[in-house]
């Protein structure tokens, strides 16, 4: 499965490492993934979500506002 965050859509980038004498070699920079167990109160039930630790605090807030995750 993809390493991509399931809400905000964020995924692997790539980019290059800067030696001192400016030499570029190819880098990844992969979002940090976490598996978050989320209470969805239309159907009752818990499901597991894979989302970027960034939107945690999104989640948060949106579950302490009683909106839908």
């Amino acid at each position: 499965m993809a390493r991509r965050c399931v809400k905000t859509g964020k995924q692997t980038a790539t980019g290059h490492n800067r030696s001192h004498s400016l030499r570029a070699t190819n880098r990844k920079y992969k979002p940090n993934i976490q598996k978050k167990r989320v209470y969805d109160p239309a159907t009752g039930e818990y499901k597991t979500i894979k989302v970027a630790a960034s939107y945690l605090r999104t989640l948060a807030k949106r579950a302490q506002a009683g909106k839908r995750v």
